[in-house]
Order: C-alpha cells, then structure tokens, then sequence
C-alpha cells in the first residue's frame, strides 16, 4: 500500500491534483483524521510493508449514519475525489458511500487474497505468495528428514487464490481451498499410493475457509497410518517488505488512479488484465464474483504424482 500511496501522491501533484491522506481507513475519516501528504512526506517508504497512514476496521462505517458521516467531512474538506486502496470489503464500503453521498471513487485493489474483480492480481498478493512459498520449502526438509504429512495452513476465509499459487509453486501433493468440495477420501487414498511409490513426503496446503485444520491432521493420520503435522502460517503472510512484483504493480496502479482522475473517470477500479492497465465500473467489481483459477488446481495435482 505504501508504494501506492507513493505512486499517487507523486503522479498527482505535479498534474495539479492536492493530496490529502487519511489515517486509520474509514474509522479515520469518521473523525476527520487527515493529514496533507506532499512530495517528500511520501520519501522512503517504497520498501516498507503496511500502510503509513495506518488501517483498521470501522463498524459504523457500515451503517447508514456512519456513511452519511463520512460524505459531510469530506464535503467540508471539499475532496472531490476518494482513491480506495484496499480489498473487496474496502471497495464495497466505497460503493455505498458513492450511492448515499455521490462522491467519486477510484479504487486501487490491496488485498492479499486477491479476490477482487477486475483485475489479474491485486497488490499484495505476490508478497503473500513470495512469503508463505518461503515457510513451505523449508517445512518440506523437515517433512522429508521425518517422512511426514505436513497440512499448511494459509489465509484465505473465503477464497483459495493464495493457497492455489503457493501450493503450486511449492509442489505441493493436495490444495484444499472453499471453492472446491473435496472428497478427503480420496485424498488418503493418493496419500497412501504416493507412499507405495516411494514418496518420503507429503504437503498439503490448504486455505483456512476450507475447514477445521486441526481436525483435518487428525484425520489424515488416522486414515494414512502417517504421522501428520499441521502448520498454520496466519499473519506472517501480511507483514515484511514487499515484493519487486507488488511494488511495481503499486506503481502502475497508483498511476492508473490519478490518470483516470485527470480523463474525468468516475467510480472505476484499476485492475490488471492480460498485462496491460485497465479499469472496471465500480459497480461491477463489487458485485462479481472473481472465479478460481481450476485448471491450476488440476496441474497441481498432475505434476505431484
């Protein structure tokens, strides 16, 4: 997120555009905590993890009250303009915002989940991915020295996007995730088989919106006859520098933002598609589902034999 505010602020005002950063998200802008962000007040901070303007979740913001809040601080600061940086939830609360009070909306997907629609992959996601492939391999010496089953716990509550990369890059023999009913029968059974094969090994990763982690252990070494360990990565996946990819993505999506600002784009979301910059209705974004990747799901399970 830092390197998009970067991106904004350095693209903005030298095209005439004043820069105002609002601190602690939505609960920030409830209690008009606001702060003017200029050129070197945005120096340094390209390779820091998190946001300098700080987050954190707004109930009020949710309701009628809290957005009708909102729309009369930013009427009395005279901000014309809100870029969102942030998730599906984020985009959402800006979705309604704009529908109250009519202010226009830029946003700009964060979101380690990479779950919003409109774009390829949102900033973040590379840097969650980067770091939880990092855990898995080392975890799989251990699984190999021991002969075990390890079940790697990723983020993901409702959706699989970081579980599917990571446990493809990481070779992984199984990837659980929400949007697939999975058969755990049949996942002993390759289990089992991989064993006869002579595979010392077993990595299973799986999204936390899959179910109960602890009980699937239980479970896997009950059915295999193979000692089973679980590791859940949790909130490491959100923190630590990000990665060349994600910076650059902040880049050319905090751009993208103020270029449609300058064209006169209204309620648009910047997104990424077959490599180049696009961007997507609000509306849309908010309201479609953005589908699972299942041919990789496949491939995963193709190449672990």
């Amino acid at each position: 997120m830092n390197a998009a505010i970067r991106a904004v602020v350095r693209r903005a005002i030298p095209n005439g555009i004043k820069t105002i950063g609002v601190e602690r998200g939505y609960a920030g802008l409830l209690e008009n905590q606001m702060r003017r962000l200029g050129l070197r007040s945005v120096s340094g901070i390209v390779h820091l993890g998190g946001t300098i303007l700080k987050t954190e979740r707004c109930p009020e913001f949710k309701t009628k009250r809290g957005l009708q809040k909102a729309g009369k601080v930013l009427e009395k600061k005279g901000i014309g303009t809100l870029i969102v940086i942030g998730g599906l939830g984020s985009l959402k609360g800006a979705l309604e915002l704009s529908n109250i009070f009519g202010i226009n909306i830029i946003g700009i997907p964060a979101s380690i989940d990479n779950d919003v629609y409109g774009t390829d992959e949102t900033i973040g996601f590379d840097t969650a991915v980067n770091t939880a492939l990092s855990a898995i391999d080392k975890i799989r010496d251990t699984a190999t020295s021991l002969s075990r089953v390890f079940v790697v716990e990723t983020m993901g509550r409702d959706r699989g996007f970081i579980a599917l990369a990571v446990g493809l890059a990481a070779g992984a023999e199984e990837i659980l995730v929400p949007e697939v009913n999975i058969d755990m029968n049949d996942v002993y059974k390759r289990i089992i088989e991989s064993r006869e094969k002579g595979k010392k090994s077993n990595i299973i990763v799986m999204a936390e919106g899959f179910g109960n982690s602890r009980k699937i252990v239980e479970d896997v070494q009950r059915n295999t006859g193979c000692e089973a360990r679980l590791t859940v990565l949790g909130y490491i996946q959100r923190g630590g520098s990000p990665t060349a990819r994600s910076r650059i993505l902040a880049d050319l999506f905090g751009s993208k933002a103020v270029e449609l600002i300058l064209n006169g784009e209204e309620n648009k979301v910047v997104g990424l598609s077959n490599g180049g910059l696009i961007s997507t209705d609000l509306s849309k974004s908010c309201k479609s589902e953005k589908p699972l990747d299942l041919s990789m799901l496949q491939l995963a399970r193709e190449l672990a034999i």
